[in-house]
């Protein structure tokens, strides 16, 4: 019996591969780096059957432990939550008082029409350890120079939901002064609207996407493309869906949540919380 390939892409190391079944539906396999296959898997929807395939050849990898794994990874560090007094010193208040900083500092509304913020909105940068000693070097010149207006009004529109054309003038702003990187641009989103942006620290991020099975794994890329920030607030959607019990207050709580389960060491308090 034959059937129609209707889809084959590369996802990671392993292959996925879709074909079209004479009855009806679709039929797709997973075929492992190495050799071997998982599946058959069945689905009337490509689409559906995709993300499945998708799924599975992430839980074959090494890292998978998905949410229940991740819960239980940070409720290992942090037993009582998102109100644990050691998550709260190492992981949200300094957080909260650079967001504070940032509001007093440079409102949002006004950031996005007036001049003069750039000193402290570099002044909020070097406040948390979010960025490297050498990502802020470089945004001294930036922020102190005369493009400062125009990076901060940019950031401003991105906060406000500008999106790509926003995203793309960061970029082209920062680019001079080597700092067109999406720890940089996404900093400030996050701190003005915790409830809406995502701080993107590419490695711990991806390792977080890959132990509970989602495509931003596959997806990111260093290239400042909105697709990839879209990939990154579906997978903040998912965990704040798969959250919900433990009551995360807002992104900052979220984005604390994937540093602890991507980057802490398996023994409780051996994570540095100052090694970002």
């Amino acid at each position: 019996m034959s059937f129609t390939t209707v889809r084959e892409e590369s996802f990671g190391k392993h292959t996925l591969r879709a074909v079209r079944l004479n009855a009806g539906g679709y039929r797709g396999i997973v075929l492992k780096y190495g050799g071997g296959r998982l599946g058959p898997f069945d689905a009337t929807d490509l689409d559906e059957l995709w993300d499945r395939l998708k799924l599975e050849a992430m839980k074959a990898g090494r890292a998978y432990v998905g949410f229940d794994g991740a819960r239980a990874r940070f409720l290992n560090h942090f037993p009582r939550g998102f109100e644990d007094p050691g998550y709260l010193k190492d992981e949200r208040n300094y957080k909260l008082d650079a967001k504070r900083k940032l509001d007093t500092t440079a409102p949002l509304d006004a950031a996005a029409t007036d001049a003069g913020f750039g000193p402290a909105v570099l002044t909020v940068f070097h406040g948390t350890n979010l960025l490297s000693p050498f990502e802020k070097t470089k945004l001294t010149p930036l922020l102190r120079g005369p493009s400062a207006d125009a990076f901060v009004r940019a950031a401003a529109a991105f906060t406000l939901g500008a999106g790509d054309p926003a995203l793309q003038e960061l970029r082209r702003i920062a680019h001079p002064f080597e700092s067109a990187k999406w720890t940089v641009l996404t900093y400030l989103p996050f701190l003005w609207r915790p409830d809406a942006h995502m701080f993107l620290k590419p490695t711990v991020t991806q390792d977080f996407a890959e132990r509970v099975g989602h495509s931003f794994a596959q997806a990111y890329a260093p290239e400042l493309d909105i697709g990839i920030y879209e990939s990154l607030l579906d997978l903040v959607r998912r965990t704040e869906t798969e959250l919900a019990q433990l009551g995360p207050r807002d992104r900052i709580d979220v984005q604390s949540f994937i540093w602890v389960v991507g980057s802490y060491e398996d023994a409780p308090g051996t994570g540095d919380p100052n090694s970002r």
